[in-house]
């Protein structure tokens, strides 16, 4: 069954640890698509970090760029796909593309084509980075605004959307009764 589900919030607002959870009973076989490039030590602590925590029944992939392709490649093979996370993986597509807006968007319009045709739950983590300062220089605005792009659309196509703050997720779009149901049921 198609179910999209998006997770919003800040840096180390939980994000990661809810998706993971939010996962925990949706299925058995469980996929986690990593976006991110280790391409500084810092990355490089974080990535072992988040392999360290992620429990061992998960399989995963580890894919910067091609998120439509390592997305259907689980089509089959998986009851739920975490995807950690879609601002890294437009950082990488704002490198490759050189910051060319209509190439970037016909990349999001792609991954969303293709999880909502898929027959599986995605739950995908994003950062939300357009609620502070307007950034100095052009490619960092054009940063933030293609991440408010891309999280229009993807929250446009998902059954539920959450906000992290403080380690507590809000339910922001859904339908509450039927999220009490298939808990209790």
């Amino acid at each position: 069954m198609n179910r999209l589900t998006l997770i919003l919030g800040g840096a180390r607002s939980g994000k990661s640890r809810f998706a993971m959870e939010h996962g925990k009973t949706s299925g058995v076989s469980k996929y986690y698509i990593a976006t991110a490039q280790a391409l500084d030590a810092e990355m490089i602590r974080r990535i072992k970090e988040h392999r360290r925590q992620r429990p061992s029944d998960w399989t995963t992939i580890e894919e910067p760029l091609n998120l439509s392709e390592a997305l259907q490649s689980v089509q089959g093979k998986a009851d739920i796909a975490v995807i950690d996370c879609l601002t890294l993986w437009l950082s990488n597509l704002l490198i490759k593309t050189n910051g060319d807006e209509k190439k970037m968007e016909a990349e999001i319009d792609r991954f969303i084509r293709v999880a909502t045709r898929l027959d599986l739950s995605v739950v995908a983590v994003s950062n939300e980075v357009g609620l502070g300062i307007v950034p100095a220089d052009p490619m960092s605005r054009l940063f933030r605004d293609m991440a408010g792009i891309l999280h229009q659309r993807f929250a446009e196509a998902c059954h539920e959307v959450y906000w992290m703050t403080a380690g507590i997720a809000v339910k922001i779009k859904g339908d509450r009764n039927a999220d009490i149901a298939n808990r209790v049921g």
